[in-house]
């Protein structure tokens, strides 16, 4: 069993509650934590064996581009996603950065974390 760690991936998106984000949209950074039985990959050298990155990326580049107004909302429609077209992952955990977010004061980041076990 291996970690794969997709490391802080940004996005420019409009999630929010406040109708400012909606409209003028913030950075996010987005990382991953994917259990994988790596196994076979390790041994082959092949990149059909194990989880392709790339299209991992462009997995969750297309979730960040659907507005939410709930980071919860947006975690949990990644890591469904990622679960649902890469079947050899067993566990996954997403954290999704929004930074500077409009709370009155200097704030680098506000962060949500969530984790999905394969059933």
């Amino acid at each position: 069993m291996a970690i794969i760690e997709i490391e802080n991936m940004e996005f420019f998106s409009y999630h929010g509650c406040f109708a400012e984000e909606s409209k003028i949209g913030t950075h996010f950074l987005v990382t991953l934590w994917l259990d994988v039985d790596t196994t076979k990959a390790q041994r082959s050298d092949n990149i059909e064996d194990t989880v392709n990155y790339l299209s991992v990326y462009q997995t969750v580049k297309k979730q960040m581009a659907i507005p939410s107004h709930l980071l919860e909302h947006v975690a949990d429609r990644i890591a469904s996603s990622v679960m649902d077209e890469f079947h050899a992952i067993s566990n996954i955990r997403v954290k999704i950065v929004k930074r500077n977010p409009p709370l009155g004061g200097r704030i680098e980041g506000v962060a949500l974390t969530i984790e999905k076990t394969r059933e």
